[in-house]
């Protein structure tokens, strides 16, 4: 499979000066892709994350079938109010990952920083914009992001929209929560619902906006029944569909498809015994590095259990008044604010899921990841968890030094192992 994969890899960086074949081949790939998962993918695994697998790549697909009803989204956007126009997001992030996946991510990588994109951005946004300068990156309809945990956001949005002559809106979040806080951003919700309005000839519905966010609290009740039971079962995992979870957690929170997964993750889960030890993953993950997979992918000794990303935010959202709920979702993210908030957060998901060992990923480009991982490292250390701390690139294999994660990794399972389980 890998073998075709390069050979398809080739086939577009030989035709880079043809755009639209490019973005052809991109989309067909991605539609076979999805055929696989569909009807072969991997049996053994549990039918939640085979689903999962599955709309993950609807989801990718969507905006890349019907550009004219899509938007360019990050992570962390406020796409309920898309869900309900029945707009399709693309989230940046995802895109690079995929192209990525087609082992392009080198030549769109190029392509930007020869166009004279800093070479110390983050490896998403320079293959995103390397799509872009490369005339491969679908013409979508706007552009939103938020201010929230990537200092990059602003810089990369507002370079799309002033290529593709499109509108786009920037969420400014505030560091701290307040009533007044929550009307700010209330009042930027309803600016960019009126440009969504104009620019798509659609109407915002609020009662609409209500039934998204009831079926994400519902939702969010099978996460949290799935948290309680990782408390005392472990079931198959790899990093790959780990980050994929990153799809249902955050840009399709509200979605049909999402409430489905959830549901039968809470089911799922409950038929695997615990064992083996418990590994928590904080930050992003290179999906693609042999010595990770080799420890980590569906491994009966070392459980992957979940990534800190996942669980940032998981309270319920007042339907009543749903622009006040989004605007608090978005505010009260532990990624927002003081960092002791997200250390909080991790440290009581150490304890809740009874973790042995963590590993955090600092990422070539994110100030966040690499800003205060000794901060964290130091607060998990006191806790009596091993803690390891590895710099690479989940985008660009380059800037993965495979030799050097190895030998960490090896040590560091040889000291979980030493030690034996924590709890």
């Amino acid at each position: 499979m890998e073998k075709i994969i390069k050979a398809y890899s080739n086939l577009m960086k030989r035709n880079l000066d043809k755009p639209e074949l490019v973005k052809f081949l991109i989309k067909i790939g991605l539609e076979v892709a999805k055929l696989w998962v569909d009807y072969v993918g991997d049996k053994d695994a549990p039918e939640s994350l085979r689903y999962l697998n599955s709309i993950c790549f609807k989801f990718i697909l969507e905006p890349l079938r019907d550009p004219n009803n899509s938007a360019f989204v990050n992570l962390l956007a406020p796409t309920e109010i898309l869900h309900s126009m029945d707009i399709y997001p693309l989230f940046i992030e995802a895109y690079s990952s995929f192209i990525s996946g087609f082992y392009c991510e080198n030549a769109f990588i190029d392509k930007a920083t020869a166009e004279g994109i800093s070479d110390t951005l983050c490896s998403y946004h320079k293959t995103f914009l390397g799509a872009l300068e490369l005339s491969i990156l679908p013409k979508l309809k706007f552009a939103v992001t938020s201010s929230i945990l990537c200092d990059g956001n602003s810089n990369t949005f507002r370079y799309i929209a002033n290529r593709y002559k499109i509108p786009y809106y920037i969420i400014d979040i505030p560091y701290g929560y307040s009533e007044e806080s929550v009307r700010y951003v209330v009042n930027q919700l309803k600016e960019m619902i009126s440009i969504v309005e104009a620019i798509t000839q659609k109407r915002f519905d609020i009662d609409r906006l209500r039934e998204i966010i009831r079926l994400e609290n519902r939702t969010k009740g099978y996460i949290r029944s799935y948290l309680e039971s990782l408390k005392n079962h472990t079931m198959p995992n790899s990093i790959s569909l780990e980050m994929y979870k990153l799809f249902v957690t955050h840009p399709y929170m509200g979605r049909e498809e999402t409430f489905r997964f959830f549901k039968i993750l809470a089911d799922d889960v409950i038929k695997y015994p615990d064992s083996g030890y418990r590994i928590f993953w904080i930050h992003i993950m290179p999906y693609f590095s042999y010595p990770i997979q080799r420890y980590l992918n569906f491994n009966k000794d070392f459980k992957l259990i979940g990534c800190d990303l996942n669980f940032d935010y998981l309270e319920d959202m007042d339907e009543r008044k749903p622009l006040e709920a989004i605007a608090r979702k978005l505010m009260l993210n532990v990624n927002n604010g003081n960092f002791k908030r997200k250390i909080d957060n991790i440290k009581k998901l150490i304890i809740d899921l009874k973790v042995d060992g963590v590993i955090h990923f600092c990422q070539w480009g994110c100030k966040q990841s690499f800003g205060g991982f000794m901060l964290l490292k130091k607060e998990i250390e006191k806790m009596g968890i091993p803690f390891l701390a590895i710099d690479g690139d989940a985008v660009d294999r380059r800037n993965n030094p495979e030799e050097q994660i190895n030998t960490r990794l090896s040590a560091f399972f040889e000291v979980l192992t030493e030690r034996g389980k924590r709890w």
